[in-house]
């Protein structure tokens, strides 16, 4: 059980994934998507990812807080843009502001990296999502379905 309810998350740190997290990461993405099962009729993309290529090619970072592990974000760069797959938090401490400091993180890797633009996906079932993107300087660019899914597409440039 996580005993972080109460703590400040500002000196969190967000390191690179390693082998030995992919447990921790697996469980976290099952805790923090089962509540779209129902509303989905079938299991999110994240619940069923797989983690162990992801952690290989480097696409996986981790927030830890004196070694307590608080979530993970998964990204990589396609052609001049950064792909965010996905950010999860554990549920017991969401809210804290550590799934925005991870969509940060990013963004700020893409800026080092050169690249002005940040792109996302979420499911229209997601309607926390669909309004928390705005929020944070996304524009909806696009709506499809794919892979069963019906994915609404959002964008962000970097200054």
């Amino acid at each position: 059980m996580l005993e972080f309810i109460n703590m400040d998350y500002s000196n969190i740190n967000i390191r690179l994934a390693t082998d030995a997290d992919l447990t921790t990461i697996t469980n976290c993405a099952q805790k923090a998507y089962a509540h779209y099962v129902q509303r989905m009729n079938k299991k999110p993309a994240p619940m069923v990812a797989d983690f162990v290529s992801l952690i290989k090619k480097k696409h996986v970072h981790i927030a830890v807080l004196d070694g307590q592990f608080l979530g993970y974000v998964v990204f990589f760069k396609q052609g001049d843009t950064i792909q965010l797959e996905n950010v999860a938090v554990e549920p017991a401490i969401t809210r804290n502001g550590i799934g925005k400091q991870l969509i940060n993180f990013v963004e700020d890797a893409a800026r080092n990296a050169g690249i002005a633009r940040v792109e996302l996906y979420t499911n229209e079932m997601m309607t926390e999502n669909l309004l928390l993107y705005p929020k944070l300087g996304y524009i909806e660019i696009d709506r499809r379905n794919e892979a069963g899914f019906n994915r609404v597409y959002f964008l962000k440039r970097l200054s």
